[in-house]
């Protein structure tokens, strides 16, 4: 058996490596500004985490199959039924939040069909790259040496402080991007690849921004009822929540086809 330990140490590394690359690509393009930046950035890093899993991956004595990232005839399935998954998730939790009272939902008129590709091509970007580098070698390298529940853990962790790294509070990256962790994974690890973790990321974002969610205008935005902000928030948190809740509960119960190759 493989020393736990020595693979705990080398997923923390690699983990730390992306971060380290994410933030040198971008502090190399920082005096630059363009309308594509952050997807360039991305598409940069993505390449960077690729050829850092080949030699993971290597040192581990793990094939690329079994980190769940050589496409298959099923990939773009995958990636399609994950992407239907998380756009319903997105949308029901401005519902739910509807349906608890004092917050409405305005459609936003000026948003053009170039904004709308230039956010998708950005939250499918951002999904890959988290996905490589959260839920392909660290997760199921630590999934064949310590099993389901700790190295959920321990990627939920190492997830959640790279948001916090990005800025967000200590709140909203473990109770936020933590529980996004925990839903991914179990997507990952039950259908054995990152395709269908990719689309359920990538619409979970996309979703978001387009029901206003997100700091830009999406193609509709919330109002909230003067005097009740902080009640509209709990009620969203509670949303999220309990809408991540039944996602990771449902990935956690499927039983997938026993199969000898692990593809995306």
């Amino acid at each position: 058996m493989k020393n736990r330990s020595l693979v705990i140490t080398r997923v923390t590394f690699f983990c730390l490596l992306n971060a380290v690359v994410l933030a040198a690509v971008s502090g190399v393009t920082k005096g630059v500004s363009f309308a594509w930046k952050q997807q360039v950035i991305l598409c940069v890093t993505i390449s960077i985490t690729f050829l850092l899993i080949m030699g993971f991956t290597k040192w581990e004595q793990l094939t690329l199959h079994e980190v769940g990232i050589v496409p298959h005839k099923s990939t773009v399935k995958k990636v399609g039924i994950g992407f239907g998954i998380g756009l319903l998730m997105a949308l029901l939790q401005p519902v739910f939040i509807v349906l608890l009272g004092h917050y409405t939902i305005a459609i936003s008129p000026s948003i053009s069909f170039y904004t709308i590709v230039f956010y998708l091509t950005l939250y499918i970007l951002a999904a890959i790259r988290e996905e490589l580098s959260f839920r392909s070698y660290p997760l199921f390298s630590l999934n064949y040496s310590i099993g389901l529940w700790p190295s959920q853990l321990i990627i939920m962790i190492l997830f959640s402080l790279e948001h916090v790294a990005g800025g967000m509070t200590w709140i909203q990256a473990f109770l936020g991007a933590g529980t996004g962790a925990l839903l991914f994974g179990f997507a990952a690890l039950k259908t054995k690849g990152i395709a269908l973790p990719a689309g359920l990321h990538a619409a979970w974002n996309f979703g978001q921004w387009s029901m206003g969610f997100k700091k830009e205008t999406g193609l509709a935005n919330g109002i909230v009822e003067t005097g009740f902000e902080a009640q509209v928030d709990r009620n969203a948190w509670i949303s999220y929540l309990v809408i991540m809740a039944i996602g990771i509960v449902a990935f956690y119960s499927y039983r997938p086809k026993k199969t000898r190759v692990i593809s995306t």
